[in-house]
């Protein structure tokens, strides 16, 4: 029943912002143009004057948190929506209102498993900060050291679980009503959706990976990452030490202490290159309430990142499929930029690479109208992701999330410093990294790794040798028992189906002996047409079968 008025309420405000007119332009099927018509809103609702971007994000506003965190997520999605709806969906704010401080402390000490004054010496029952999944207190250690405590918001998780009931059948919905809705796999980015939202509820998760980055980054001049107590971080509750910095998006504060700008988005360029391809782990929620920068040395700034409850990882085939994408479009070699996808797996493998390059090079080529300086890593992979999409490319989930990432850092760059050339600061990065993964030195690194392993084995290779002839003939033998099996399998397939034909035949024969009975003169000579088929049929199949 809960559902049920949840669904309702939905109806109603899809209804109320008149989001139907989403679907006009889609290549639905007939039976969603006929539901589609039904709709007796759309004649007495008016659109207005707002566009169909401002209509969705307003809808997913009234409906709660877990819908406006899905369509922050959705606004990644350069795939799956337009640009229009997407940059109005990148306006959306995850800003609720704090719940009762009282009740906040009591979460707090439950979890820790003592009252909040065993463990700090201040600490402030006003948040901070207040989010649809958790709020942020300040308090202070024994020791003297600053630290937040990040606490889950009660219930959440009951409103989540009822919310993604919904969204899955609103997924299956458009999966089945829309004709491109298989491809684009709706109920998948639902599932990832559900990952996502649930991984943000273990703070345990949130805190492995702030380490785990914060190590990466051990002693860097160019991103500090805040030290998380481990020993007071609960699933609902993380503890963290607290950082004064300025935050990436005031420009202003920036300048008035004299921060070198150029060196500041230049080193954003490389942090997001070295999280992506020496560590193969980046933090994929790097928007600018995230970000902030050090006070301390203006002339050689540093970033402070927070709440890393989002992070991806690529495989070191994408890694290196990514980076020889990137360096074959720059030298604008569309035809190993088509093969790259189909040897990626990315667009299946009968793809026509000739037509892949065609089409590739038309999107391409107008953005090297543009100086280097002014071309868009983002917005390179959107159009190539893009054009992958009409050849069939399936949603690679790990790829969305740097793409969304790469978006974030070059947003950020160029709003610190316009003149930013993305390319001059990320060319020699990737051509290095080629040069040490493929290049001799990579050989004779990965031939020493691997040196203990056979040293360790030499001694047993006798009985390996051993084990693997016995192996060959266990599998030989297993062989010949499939070969068997199936030829028995075989024939009673044969046996299945000549009973299936000879009854057939039979019906035929019947069928012709009540056509002739049928003749009051009844002579072979005589006999209609009908019957001589269905004679001649049946004796066939039965001589056959």
């Amino acid at each position: 029943m809960r559902r049920l008025l949840r669904i309702f309420k939905i109806t109603r405000v899809f209804a109320r912002y008149r989001l139907d007119t989403l679907f006009e332009q889609l290549n639905l099927r007939w039976y969603a143009r006929v539901l589609l018509m039904l709709m007796l809103w759309r004649y007495v609702i008016p659109v207005g004057g707002r566009s169909q971007g401002q209509r969705l994000r307003l809808a997913l506003e009234e409906l709660g948190p877990v819908f406006i965190k899905f369509g922050q997520m959705l606004s990644t999605r350069r795939d799956l929506l337009s640009d229009d709806l997407a940059l109005e969906l990148k306006k959306l704010q995850d800003q609720v209102p704090p719940f009762e401080s009282a009740y906040s402390q009591q979460l707090i000490e439950r979890a820790l498993g003592a009252p909040v004054e065993e463990f700090f010496a201040e600490f402030n029952a006003t948040p901070m900060a207040s989010a649809s999944v958790a709020q942020v207190h300040e308090a202070l250690l024994y020791n003297g050291e600053e630290v937040v405590v990040k606490v889950i918001r009660p219930g959440i998780e009951k409103t989540i679980r009822k919310d993604m009931a919904v969204l899955y059948t609103i997924a299956q919905l458009v999966q089945a009503l829309w004709v491109e809705g298989r491809r684009l796999k709706p109920v998948e980015v639902v599932a990832d959706y559900e990952n996502t939202i649930f991984d943000e509820l273990d703070l345990r998760k949130e805190a492995a990976n702030g380490s785990q980055i914060r190590r990466n980054f051990e002693n860097s001049p160019i991103l500090y990452v805040p030290e998380i107590y481990w020993d007071l971080t609960r699933q609902n509750v993380l503890v963290m030490e607290r950082i004064h910095g300025i935050p990436v998006a005031d420009v202003e504060q920036l300048k008035a202490q004299n921060t070198d700008m150029k060196k500041l988005a230049e080193q954003g360029v490389e942090i997001f290159f070295t999280q992506v391809f020496r560590d193969s782990f980046f933090h994929a929620d790097m928007h600018p309430g995230n970000i902030f920068v050090s006070r301390e040395n203006p002339s050689a700034p540093q970033y402070i990142a927070v709440d890393f409850g989002i992070v991806g990882s690529l495989s070191p085939e994408d890694q290196s499929y990514l980076a020889r994408n990137f360096l074959a479009f720059f030298q604008r070699n569309y035809r190993q930029v088509a093969q790259l996808h189909i040897d990626s797996g990315w667009v299946p493998p009968d793809t026509n690479v000739q037509a892949f390059e065609t089409a590739i090079r038309s999107v391409c080529e107008p953005i090297f109208e543009k100086p280097l300086k002014d071309i868009s890593f983002g917005m390179v992979l959107m159009g190539l992701f893009q054009t992958a999409r009409r050849f069939n490319m399936e949603v690679q989930p790990q790829l969305v999330l740097l793409q969304k990432t790469l978006l974030n850092i070059e947003g950020l760059g160029r709003q610190l410093y316009p003149e930013l050339d993305l390319w001059e600061t990320g060319q020699p990065f990737l051509e290095r990294w080629m040069k040490e993964r493929m290049g001799p030195k990579a050989v004779y690194r990965s031939m020493k790794q691997q040196a203990p392993d056979w040293l360790d084995k030499m001694p047993h290779l006798p009985q390996m040798a051993y084990d693997a002839l016995n192996q060959l003939k266990s599998l030989d033998d297993s062989r010949r028992r499939d070969m068997l099996a199936l030829s028995v399998a075989r024939h009673e397939l044969q046996q299945q189906r000549g009973y299936k034909w000879r009854w057939i035949g039979l019906i035929c024969l019947v069928a012709a002996a009540g056509f002739s009975l049928d003749d009051p003169l009844f002579a072979a000579r005589e006999l209609p047409a009908i019957s001589w088929l269905l004679g001649t049929a049946g004796v066939v199949l039965l001589l056959r079968h």
